[in-house]
Parts: structure tokens; C-alpha cells; sequence
């Protein structure tokens, strides 16, 4: 069957562009706003630096890099391999060390005032040289530190291996966790980013649609799994952080990544997208139909109708300044036949990746949650997996951003 006859009657298909999905969608927005969202997230990463009272900002996650410099270069490597890095001093330059050869990327980044080449000191490129090349690094870092810092030795660092750690600490330098000041700083997002992530989440929802639309008996989980990677990466986007879907006995339990399990009529196929689409934002949704856009069995609509009712209740509680134990106590309670089968989130940020906040199913609440409120601005999803023994697993989840007045759904691709 065809793309362009499968299912041509439901309104999903509305989420593939004008051409009948066989041209890849193309952004509408405009450099202006793509300026504005990179000149707003140097700026809050730099007043939380300011409030941390550290000279300095050294980052290695490649997303946190993205989110200072708009700078994209082989993240997903870059994740395993710390072979490219940023350093922001509160009292000077902002300063981007790439990766020898690729310098290029960087230029005319607006949010770069220079452009090193990266000193490699992990062991796969120093080998027994590692010793040697960790103290050129740490050199070169100290220096900086000692030019702008006036006096301040304090270096926040987001993810940085131990030997780095002792080596600055070596030269006189005080390391601080930085984990939490990105995390903070991300959490609130301009309304140029929103507008940013808006067009991954359309993205998104085209792969979806690609996926609803070839969900026919006799496909693999891998191939349905692989139209959301052809839309994302003809659009501009990055990568998918996880490989979730699964169709019938496969959803029961999560976590189970896509296989050459072939497909049944009338099984339910649930997924969760996880995708860093365009612009480096990430579009996080969650949904669940049956193979052949068959008619839900009896026990599949309750439970789909189950995991409805915890979204909806769930999402009408997220609204400004209600803190995180306040939901906690007011959240969706969860029958306890679905209890062993639960997703341990009820809600979590989410911008250039799942970000903080994490807000714990009721179930899962306890001395170890996070404090604070929601705040307008913020971006999170709501969550829902709803399964018994024997069954399928329902797996729903919807992206929000807080605002003055509650909630506003960033998607809108159906639940059925």
C-alpha cells in the first residue's frame, strides 16, 4: 500500500506536508529569531555564572555547547569522547576549542570571541602520553583562568573526567560542579526557543505520521522505528536518544528497545520519540495505536482510556507556582494493578534534551525528590504508562510549556 493511499482518510495524515511526505519540510522560521534564541542563551548562561561567582564555565556536553554557541559539530561522538570543549569567562571572552581540523564549523557563530584548536588529553588519542598532554590542557585552562579571572579561581565544569579535575585543582583551581547551573539556565526557555521547538515537535509529528501511516501487519519494529529517523534527518535534525518501540507482547514490559519483531494485526505498537530534531531541541512524545488502524480490543481501550485520564488529570495541575510537592499531593493516583508496570516519572523538563526538573510518580515520591515550582517559561512532558500482567503496554506522553495562566500543548498530533 501506499504512502499516499494508507489511511488517507484520518486526520493524522495532516502532519505529513502538502506534498504527500515525499519532500522534506522546510522551516519557516526566520534568522531573526534563530539570533535572538542564541543571543538569549549565551545571556542566561552567562547571569548564572555571574550568580555562581566562578571565573569561569567549562563545558564538554555537546549539548550545553549547543545551547552556549549554537555549535553542532559531531555531537553525538562528542558525547563518548571529550575531544571538543567551551570555555566562558564572567570576566572576558567567550572561547570555543574545536576539534583540529573542523575549525570552520564555528566561524561566524555570533556567540564566539575565539577559536581555539582543542588540546586532546583522553587516552584514546594520547595513549601513554596522556599524563603529558592533561598538563598542556590544564596549562592553557590555568592560564586563561589567571588573565580574566581577577583574582576568582573558582571553574564550574559540567562534565569533565577526574584527571582533568585534579589537573586544574593542581594548578591552583577550584573545581565547582556545573551541572546545575546549565540546568537551571536551560530550564527557562525565550519565546524564540519556543518557536524553535515548535518546529522540531512538527517534525516529530510528521515521523510520527510516517509511522502511523506504514504501521500495516507484516512490518518490523526497526522499520517503523526507522521512518522517524528519515523525517528528522531530512529536516535538519540531529538524533534520537532512544530506540522505544515495540509492538504487542514486546510493550509489557518498557524499556525494550526496537527489534525485527514483525508486526500482528490488531497488536497495539506504542513509542516514545526522544528525538533532537532541528535547532538542537528535542521533541519528547509518546503514543500507542494498533497495527492495521485496527478497532481496540476491550482490554486495550481501558487501558488507553486509563492512560488518558492521567495525562489530562496530571496536566491540568501544571501551571505557575505550584511547587513540586503540591502536584506530587494532587497528582493522578495510579491503580494498583497497573503499580509493577508504571513509568517512574509523572513530569520532566525537557529543551535541547530531557532536562531538570524530574517530578516522580506518586508512587516513586520520596526524601530524594527535587524541590521547586513550576515557572513560566519552562517546557515539560507529561507522562503516562498504563499496563497490567498479560497486557500491552499504553505509553502517552505530551510536551507543555508553563505559562502566566497554566499549560499550553506544544503537540497536537491525536491520541486515538
Amino acid at each position: 500500500m501506499s504512502m499516499d493511499t494508507a489511511f488517507k482518510d484520518d486526520r493524522k495524515l495532516t502532519y505529513l506536508n502538502a506534498e504527500g511526505g515525499n519532500k522534506p519540510l522546510k522551516s519557516p522560521v526566520c534568522d531573526d529569531v534563530l539570533e535572538r534564541a542564541r543571543a538569549y542563551r549565551l545571556g542566561r548562561l552567562r547571569a548564572a555564572l555571574n550568580q555562581s561567582d566562578c571565573a569561569a564555565l567549562l563545558l564538554y556536553d555537546p549539548c550545553n555547547i549547543r545551547y552556549a554557541f549554537d555549535s553542532s559539530n559531531m555531537q553525538v561522538w562528542t558525547l563518548h569522547n571529550q575531544m571538543r570543549y567551551a570555555l566562558i569567562l564572567a570576566g572576558g571572552p567567550a572561547i570555543m576549542f574545536e576539534f583540529k581540523g573542523c575549525l570552520h564549523q564555528c566561524e561566524g557563530l555570533p556567540g564566539i570571541d575565539e577559536i581555539r584548536v582543542a588540546k586532546t588529553w583522553m587516552f584514546m588519542a594520547s595513549g601513554d602520553r596522556v599524563e603529558a598532554a592533561t598538563n598542556i590542557w590544564a596549562d592553557e585552562i590555568a592560564d586563561l583562568i589567571r588573565q580574566y579571572g581577577g583574582g576568582n579561581t573558582r571553574i564550574a565544569c559540567d562534565s569533565l573526567g577526574g584527571s582533568g579535575v585534579h589537573a586544574l585543582e593542581a594548578r591552583g583551581l577550584a573545581y565547582v560542579e556545573g551541572t546545575q547551573l546549565t540546568e537551571i539556565a536551560r530550564s527557562i526557555k525565550s519565546v524564540d526557543e519556543i518557536e524553535l521547538m515548535r518546529w522540531t515537535i512538527r517534525v516529530c509529528e510528521a515521523g510520527m505520521a510516517r509511522i502511523y501511516n506504514h504501521s500495516h501487519p507484516g512490518v518490523t519494529e526497526r522499520e517503523l522505528w526507522a521512518h522517524l529517523h528519515f523525517e528528522n534527518a531530512r529536516s535538519g535534525g540531529d538524533w534520537l536518544e532512544t530506540k522505544l518501540l515495540t509492538c504487542g507482547p514486546r510493550t509489557n514490559p518498557w524499556y525494550q528497545e526496537c527489534s525485527d519483531r514483525v508486526c500482528q494485526k490488531g497488536e497495539m505498537i506504542s513509542f516514545d520519540t526522544d528525538m533532537i530534531g532541528p535547532y538542537g531541541y528535542c521533541a519528547d512524545l509518546s503514543r500507542s495505536w494498533t497495527c492495521g488502524n485496527s478497532q481496540m480490543k476491550d482490554r486495550q481501550r481501558r487501558l488507553y482510556d486509563t492512560a488518558l485520564e492521567q495525562i489530562y488529570h496530571n496536566l491540568d495541575l501544571v501551571r505557575p507556582g505550584m511547587s513540586f510537592d503540591e502536584f506530587n499531593a494532587e497528582s493522578w493516583r495510579i491503580p494498583g494493578a497497573h503499580v509493577p508496570y508504571r513509568y517512574s516519572l509523572a513530569v520532566h523538563g525537557v529543551g535541547m534534551a530531557d532536562e531538570w526538573p524530574v517530578v516522580p510518580l506518586h508512587v516513586d515520591w520520596g526524601p530524594g525528590a527535587t524541590t521547586g515550582c513550576f515557572e513560566s517559561g519552562q517546557v515539560v512532558c507529561v507522562e503516562s504508562l498504563i499496563a497490567e500482567e498479560g497486557s500491552e503496554s499504553i505509553k502517552l506522553e505530551t510536551q507543555v510549556l508553563v505559562t502566566e495562566t497554566g499549560a499550553e500543548r506544544l503537540d497536537s498530533f491525536p491520541f486515538e
